[in-house]
């Protein structure tokens, strides 16, 4: 059986590299993690943005959900007619 002889210098020298490379390797791992999250978030906003382009379109060509809307969010009423709100 062969012995291996670890030497003190090529402890320091392991350790030296590590110091040097270690930090670099965590911030990258840190990184590559943020950056997936953000790629997650950019396709959420685009299918948001999506939607919204939609319902833009929609409000501009569409004169009875533009009525639908007003009613549904401002409590707008037409002529005549007499607002009920009901609190849950």
């Amino acid at each position: 059986m062969a012995k291996i002889r670890i030497k003190t210098a090529h402890i320091v020298i392991a350790a030296v590299i590590g110091l040097i490379f270690l930090p670099g390797y965590f911030k990258f791992v840190q990184l590559k993690f943020k950056n997936m999250r953000l790629e997650s978030e950019i396709v959420r906003l685009e299918k948001e943005n999506l939607k919204l382009y939609k319902e833009k379109k929609r409000l501009e060509n569409d004169i009875n959900y533009v009525e639908k809307v007003a009613r549904e969010s401002m409590g707008v009423t037409r002529k005549g007619e007499i607002p009920i709100k009901i609190e849950k």
